[in-house]
Order: C-alpha cells, then sequence, then structure tokens
C-alpha cells in the first residue's frame, strides 16, 4: 500500500533527528576518549612513564607523638626527642644480606644490632620495616640518603623516643617504656596494628603502662610511591594520626626530688601527701634506677646489676613494699578501744616492762617498765604493755575494723605498678588462709603493729593523713588528663567521735614535741611548722629468752638484714594539718633515730616550698643540716620546661 506524501514526510523527520542524537552521542564519546588519552600521554605521562618502570604505591603507618607527662607545675617528667634511625623492608631489599654489608661501609652498625634486625626480619612479614640502627647521627643520615639508589628497601627515618629528665628521681611513679616484645602481644588479645612496627615504644611500669592507652594515641597512614631501588620517589597523600594525651601528675618534682636525695644511702620509701586534696606530693623509694636506660632495651650488665643489688632498686618500696608497721600502728588500737568503750582517757595500766598472757610474756621496749602509764603517756612515750592490755579487751576484730577504715589493708586505686594491699588479719582471714584458729596472743602482737600486720607506707601516709583531717583522703596521683580534671581525694567525715581525734592528735603532738617523746629529738623549732607524728620500729627477728637475759643485741652489731625496721609518720604544721608524710628505712634500726629526722626535713621542705631557714632546726643540728642542705640542693636538677612532644 503506497504511503501517503505526509507520512513519508514525518517518517524522514524522525529518521533525521535519531541520526542527529546517535552522532552526538557518538561524538561525544570519541570526544571524551580523546581528551582522557590527551590526560594520559600528556599530563600524566611521567606518572605513568615510572609505574611502567616496576614503581610501587606502599601504605606506611605513621607513629603518633606520645603523650607527654608534666609534673603538678608543668614541668615535663616524661618528654619525647628526635631520633634518626634506619629502617629495612626485606621484600624491597633482595639480596638481605649484600644490602647490610653495603650499609656497614657507610655507617658503623654493632654487629649485635645486625643480628638481631635480622633475626627480627626473619619473625615479621616481608613488608614490614624493620629498625636496623637507631639514635644516629645526622651526619650518618645524610649519607644513608645519597647513598639509596645502592641500598634497595633501606631507608633513613627519623622519629620520637621517651626520655625522662629527671632520671632515677621519679623512676618508680613514672615508669618507663620499652620496645614492644613479644611477651607484650601475647597479653594483648587485639593487639593495636601500631605494636607491629618494630622497636614501638610501650609502657612496661609506672604510670607509662597504667596510662597506656591515653599515652599512645592512634596511627596515621602515609601513602608513598617508591620506584624499583626502593628510593621513595614522593608521598602521594597523608594522613596524621591522634597524638597521645598528655597527662599532668600531682606531684612536685622538685619535693619529689628532694626526698630522693634525703633517701641517698638508704633502702627505703616516703610518701607526701596534701592533706587539701590527697593530692600525692611525693613517693620516693631508693635506691631508685635510671629509667632512659630502659627505653632503648637494658644491656644485660645493667640488668645484672640491679637485679644482683640487695638494696632492691626496682622495687617500689613506697607502693609495693609492705613491712611491719611497729608502734605506728598504736593509734589504731586505741581508737579502736576508745570507740568501743572499753577504755577511757584517763585510765591507767601498769606497765613493769612486760605482759604474761597464758604463760607467754611480752615485753615492752623499755626494760624496767613505764609504771602507771594512761592514753597520752602510752603514745608519747610508746609504752607496748599499755596495748597489750586494751587490745585484749577490745578484740582484733574491732582492731582491723579500725585499721581498714583508715586505710590499712586496703589497696589503692593508683596508676602504679604492684601497688600493694597489705594486711589488717582478723580471725576469719586466719581461718580462711591459714585454716587455723586465732590465739589471743595474736591480738597482743598485732596491737603493737607486729604480727600478721602488714602496710606499705602509701597506706601509713593515708592513716595519717585521715588522723589529721577526720576525713576518708584518698590518695591522687593523676591531676589532669588531656586538660580535664581528675576528681579530688578529699572524702567525708571519717565518722570517728571528734574526742577520740582529739585525744590522739594531741598525744602525737608531744611525740614530737615534749622532752619525754620518742621524737623530740627530731622536732622542729619555728612554732608554724611543728609536726605531730608517732615513731615505730619493727622487729624483722626473733630475740630468745636466752638473748633477752643476756641483752639484746644493739642493731648496729648484727647484720643489716636482721636489723629492725625504722619507721615514722607525722603531720604538719599540727594546729592546721597541710601535709602528711609517712618514713619507712628498711633495717634502718629505731624509728626515732633513722626515720624521724628524714620526715622532719620533708615535711620542712614541703611546707616552705624549698631548703627552709636554719632558724627551724634546733640548735645543736644546725651545722649537719646546713651542709647537708648544700649537698642535696647541689643534686636535685631544676627541671626544664622545654622538652615538647615534637
Amino acid at each position: 500500500m503506497k504511503r501517503a506524501p505526509k507520512d513519508v514526510i514525518a517518517s524522514a523527520r524522525t529518521v533525521s533527528r535519531r541520526a542527529l542524537v546517535v552522532g552526538g552521542l557518538q561524538l561525544g564519546v570519541v570526544g571524551a576518549l580523546g581528551l582522557r588519552m590527551q590526560s594520559l600521554q600528556v599530563e600524566q605521562a611521567d606518572q605513568f612513564r615510572l609505574l611502567a618502570e616496576e614503581n610501587r604505591i606502599n601504605i606506611r603507618l605513621l607513629p603518633p607523638s606520645r603523650g607527654l607527662i608534666f609534673d603538678r607545675n608543668g614541668i615535663p617528667i616524661a618528654a619525647n626527642e628526635q631520633n634518626y634511625r634506619v629502617v629495612m623492608v626485606r621484600e624491597d631489599a633482595g639480596d638481605v644480606g649484600e644490602v647490610l654489608a653495603k650499609l656497614t661501609e657507610i655507617v658503623d652498625i654493632d654487629p649485635s644490632d645486625l643480628a638481631r634486625a635480622m633475626e627480627e626480619m626473619r619473625r615479621r612479614s616481608p613488608f614490614v620495616p624493620v629498625t636496623i640502627a637507631d639514635r644516629l647521627s645526622w651526619e650518618d643520615v645524610a649519607q644513608i640518603n645519597l647513598n639509596t639508589p645502592a641500598l634497595p628497601g633501606i631507608q633513613a627515618e627519623v622519629g620520637l623516643s621517651r626520655v625522662y629528665p629527671w632520671g632515677a628521681d621519679l623512676a618508680h611513679v613514672v615508669g618507663y617504656v620499652g620496645p614492644v616484645s613479644d611477651y607484650d602481644l601475647s597479653r594483648i588479645d587485639d593487639p593495636d596494628p601500631l605494636l607491629q612496627i618494630p622497636k614501638f615504644q610501650i609502657g612496661k611500669t609506672g604510670a607509662e603502662n597504667k596510662l597506656e592507652r591515653s599515652l599512645r594515641g592512634s596511627a596515621g597512614t602515609r601513602r608513598i610511591e617508591v620506584n624499583a631501588a626502593g628510593r621513595i620517589m614522593r608521598e602521594l597523600d597523608r594522613q596524621e594520626g591522634d597524638p597521645g594525651k598528655d597527662v599532668q601528675l600531682t606531684l612536685d618534682s622538685r619535693l619529689q626530688s628532694y626526698v630522693q636525695a634525703r633517701l641517698d644511702n638508704e633502702s627505703a620509701g616516703a610518701v607526701v601527701i596534701d592533706l587539701e586534696n590527697g593530692d600525692l606530693r611525693a613517693i620516693a623509694s631508693a635506691p631508685a634506677f635510671d629509667p632512659n636506660l630502659f627505653v632503648r632495651g637494658i644491656s644485660v650488665s645493667d640488668w645484672t646489676a640491679l637485679n644482683a643489688d640487695k638494696y632492691r632498686p626496682l622495687a617500689a618500696k613506697a607502693v609495693q613494699g609492705t613491712y611491719p608497721p611497729g608502734s605506728t600502728f598504736k593509734m589504731v588500737t586505741v581508737m579502736a578501744a576508745m570507740e568501743a568503750g572499753v577504755v577511757a582517757p584517763d585510765e591507767t595500766v601498769y606497765c613493769p616492762g612486760y605482759t604474761d598472757v597464758f604463760n607467754i610474756r611480752f615485753h615492752c621496749w623499755k626494760r624496767g617498765g613505764h609504771g602507771n602509764i594512761d592514753l597520752h603517756e602510752s603514745l608519747k612515750q610508746s609504752c607496748d604493755c599499755y596495748y597489750y592490755e586494751i587490745a585484749q579487751r577490745v578484740g582484733i576484730d574491732k582492731m582491723a575494723e579500725m585499721a581498714r577504715k583508715l586505710g590499712l589493708g586496703v589497696r589503692h586505686d593508683l596508676p602504679l605498678s604492684a601497688v600493694a594491699e597489705g594486711l589488717a588479719p582478723d580471725k576469719e582471714w586466719k581461718a580462711r588462709v591459714r585454716g587455723e584458729e586465732w590465739r589471743i596472743g595474736d591480738t597482743v602482737n598485732a596491737s603493737i603493729g607486729q604480727g600478721y600486720v602488714l602496710t606499705s607506707p602509701l597506706q601509713l601516709a593515708v592513716m595519717t593523713a585521715r588522723i589529721a583531717t577526720g576525713r576518708v583522703v584518698t590518695p591522687r596521683l593523676i591531676r589532669l588528663i588531656d586538660g580535664v580534671e581528675q576528681p579530688s581525694g578529699l572524702g567525708e567525715s571519717l565518722g570517728i567521735n571528734e574526742n577520740t581525734m582529739r585525744r590522739v592528735r594531741a598525744s602525737m603532738v608531744d611525740v614530737c614535741n615534749h622532752r619525754r617523746g620518742t621524737a623530740y629529738g627530731s622536732r622542729i623549732i619555728d612554732e608554724a611548722h611543728q609536726m605531730a607524728g608517732k615513731t615505730g620500729t619493727s622487729q624483722v627477728r626473733r630475740i630468745t629468752p636466752e638473748e633477752r637475759a643476756a641483752g639484746v643485741t644493739r642493731n648496729e652489731d648484727l647484720p643489716w638484714e636482721r636489723r629492725d625496721h625504722a619507721l615514722f609518720v607525722g603531720y604538719a604544721p599540727y594546729d592546721n594539718p597541710r601535709y602528711a608524710v609517712s618514713v619507712v628505712v628498711e633495717h634502718g634500726g629505731g624509728g626515732s633515730a633513722a626515720a624521724a629526722p628524714i620526715a622532719r626535713d620533708i615535711l620542712l621542705q614541703a611546707q616552705y616550698g624549698g631548703p627552709p631557714p636554719l632558724e627551724a632546726y634546733p640548735a645543736g643540728v644546725r651545722d649537719k643540716i646546713a651542709e647537708q642542705q648544700s649537698r642535696i640542693e647541689a643534686r636535685v636538677p631544676q627541671g626544664s620546661s622545654g622538652l615538647s612532644r615534637v
């Protein structure tokens, strides 16, 4: 059927439009291909020429800068310093031995470092960079960069390494970092990819370890282009990670350094607490060690020397050491008895120099006895028989309850390694742990801080702080994390009768300031800064009846490890308490002779914020104190605020 002319014209128009659309699309596609070809052949020619020469794109982790640790005054006590190092990627190196041989011709590398690096490369993935040597000079780094074409897989880098400006003075508190080990990785269920970076530093002890997550930060990444010889051609892009959070401790680094110096030549621990907020101003253990030795991995000789030292420099005695508290525990016994209503403040107990309990004789330290003695005099003169008597009345369970209320036998939550719980024993404890019945002799022993009772210097400082304030003072070590204030340590009232507290405090004042007080020789003359306290001496050996009959051997005539521990606890000023202190000198002999003078000096240093005037001391010791201050001031570093995270 012949189509009408009108239909033919309409059909022709439709075909023409379709042809134009199809032609336009084809032209657009051809044009786009032409532009893309121009871009590939002209604009990106260099890039693809490099790729054609077997270039590769590598993605590498960027370690974040570790958060800094400051003291309460903003002085860095754990900082970062630049560290030049050389690393190798095994899959880029080809013949590893040949490359390392060439490297040693350019820079001097310890053979032990080479052996360690070879072993590490065998254990790790071939694309993971392995550190060959670190702490290189800038000249060494320049030589390596100049010779990169001849050193496939080798790259010089700059990073950050931990440094401790105050050395041994804060070692037991801050702790130290060290290279991550297989043991570290085995303890982590889901390890951070950062930990796979060879020689990446993590906290091993102290605050560095307990605050690891906050201090570490998170990794960044960078994409780099390298050619067939391993030379980095360019960095394609970089995404920085998050740096670790900065931490501010409550410690005063200069006071800490003073306390550490004052404990010099002793095996001892000391703690200072600010009574306004529970801030720990100083936590010192002597002897100490240089944490910088551990940052790169301590040598065998240094490690052996530290472990072989009988004074245990690696032990944080102030928080993990536990000792019989001796007579410093007498405040616990008498407060338990007064709160239980089994002894009146003015009631006297006769002390003939011993107390017989079921045919067992318990001796007072004063062989001839103290005669009739009341609460006040018993603390001032540290009569043992008074406490033997009142302890039998009150019983061990109430004594243990009071001890825990005052912070003994309690593990205080601090970001430190191995914080000791101590022991405030009671009947249930002995039945559960030893499977034995509690005996009255156990109570008598515990009444003067012997037997099963164990406390740390930290716990004794907390006990003293609570007695001084009547409040539940909780020790605080972290002041700020990333600028965020941490909770204060000043708690609610202890709930102990104020009359009991006043009686005990008044006795502690006379311990230090009355001529018959056991710490009178270590008194403070300056009335505005006078202290209250209590001496203690704890036995570490049994004195046989034969030895007692012949005369007890003096501490100085015994081997060091068989001498008594010396203790002192105190606070100042006694009429407006600001600081509490505890001092334990291992095998130091008597508390009045060995521990009390140290505590006095520390309390004066804390109150004055530096060396006190000689007039604060008794006239007879001022020459000695002047020499001591001069020696310690020469040792105490000034600190630095210039070290930073970059």
